[in-house]
């Protein structure tokens, strides 16, 4: 009788090289985080199991152009169709009522997006080209679509290996951390007196002609002015024109729902499988994840400041902590800044203000991205 041959498997495990091994445990750790500490699990886990099978023998069936993830990265990263698909979903979730009662909100979420443009800076000072350096700074706009939407655009100039995947792959890691890192910036840049400023909730009425225009208006000022960044506004406001329309609740739902989270599990299992080890474990990704903090840092930072300079400006009426949830991590940074809040006053409720500032920061995310794109994307020929 025969005995069962055993070389193939023996073979496939001894063709895996440390890199892959390393980037298997790379998607084990981002799985534990997503199950055991729960930080993004709909973004972690796809990503991790996606690292893993990236690298394992079974990658010559699942990443060539036939394969799985040949396909969905040509469906869906190569036509910018997933970060389309999720902003419209998020869209549909976001409440545009306190931002337009209290337009100060947009100048916040215009300063808490500073990051984007400094880390630009930095990195074409570290040696990265142009086009590099800008899909680098979009980790800035703390937005997971809008980076791999703009990386999309110009990956065809990149230069440094596995460069694509370290910057989707950093910019959804830091969306995770938001609530490890955030909390102590908003601490180190605020006085006590400050986070224990109260903020009555009296916001003006906002008809619903208001927030039914607001959308409309907003696409049709992208498509003019900022025609690199209008699908993503497009989709943006499509979705919260559904939802505040009132007549199209099945959509909207679907939107949140299903779109949202059947787009988010092929990004996440994509992205994940970019992270090739032999391409993905070398010095420019290193500099890529100390950027992306950089650029994270700043933009809270930058928001935070702005919170302080309308602090007293208001004869101290305004809360700080509503600049430091000026950025696009919606509603995470908003919650973010109520929990800092309660901590020097229990009874301190500025949650509405916060996510006002929040909703703010994802449309000024997507609005400063099309503003790099504008002022970049002619000097490098064009995507």
């Amino acid at each position: 009788m025969g005995g069962i041959d055993l070389s193939g498997l023996v073979g496939g495990l001894l063709s895996i090289t440390w890199q892959q091994a390393v980037m298997v445990a790379v998607g084990a750790f981002l799985m534990y985080l997503a199950i055991a500490k729960e930080y993004e699990p709909t973004l972690l886990l796809p990503i991790g199991f996606g690292c893993i099978l990236g690298n394992l023998p079974v990658s010559a069936y699942v990443m060539g152009p036939e394969g799985m993830f040949g396909v969905l990265k040509r469906a869906g990263i190569d036509t910018e169709l997933f970060p389309l698909l999720i902003f419209l979903g998020v869209g549909a979730m976001m409440d545009m009522r306190p931002l337009l009662s209290q337009p100060i909100f947009v100048l916040m979420g215009a300063m808490g997006h500073l990051g984007i443009f400094a880390t630009m800076v930095v990195a074409v000072m570290l040696g990265f080209n142009l086009a590099e350096a800008t899909a680098i700074g979009v980790i800035g706009a703390i937005d997971g679509p809008t980076v791999i939407y703009v990386g999309s655009k110009l990956e065809h100039l990149f230069e440094t290996p596995g460069l694509a995947a370290a910057v989707a792959v950093t910019a959804y890691s830091y969306m995770s951390l938001v609530p490890i890192i955030q909390p102590p910036l908003m601490r180190l840049f605020t006085t006590r007196r400050e986070r224990a400023v109260r903020m009555e909730y009296t916001p003006r009425p906002v008809s619903k002609t208001a927030v039914i225009l607001f959308p409309i208006v907003v696409t049709l000022l992208a498509a003019v002015f900022l025609p690199q960044a209008a699908p993503l506004i497009a989709t943006l406001m499509l979705g919260n024109l559904m939802k505040e329309s009132g007549v199209v609740e099945g959509l909207s739902r679907t939107a949140q729902e299903a779109i949202t989270n059947t787009a988010t599990l092929f990004l996440g299992l994509t992205i994940g499988s970019m992270m090739q080890g032999a391409s993905f474990l070398n010095l420019g990704t290193l500099k890529v994840l100390g950027l992306g903090l950089v650029a994270f840092a700043l933009d809270t930072i930058g928001g935070l400041l702005f919170g302080k300079f309308v602090y007293l400006i208001s004869g101290r009426k305004i809360n700080p902590l509503v600049g430091g949830a000026a950025i696009s991590a919606f509603p995470m940074s908003g919650r973010l800044a109520q929990q800092v809040a309660l901590e020097v006053d229990n009874q301190n409720f500025i949650l509405m203000h916060a996510l006002g500032a929040n909703t703010a920061g994802q449309v000024a995310s997507v609005i400063a991205a099309g503003v790099l794109m504008a002022m970049v994307f002619p000097l490098l020929g064009g995507p």
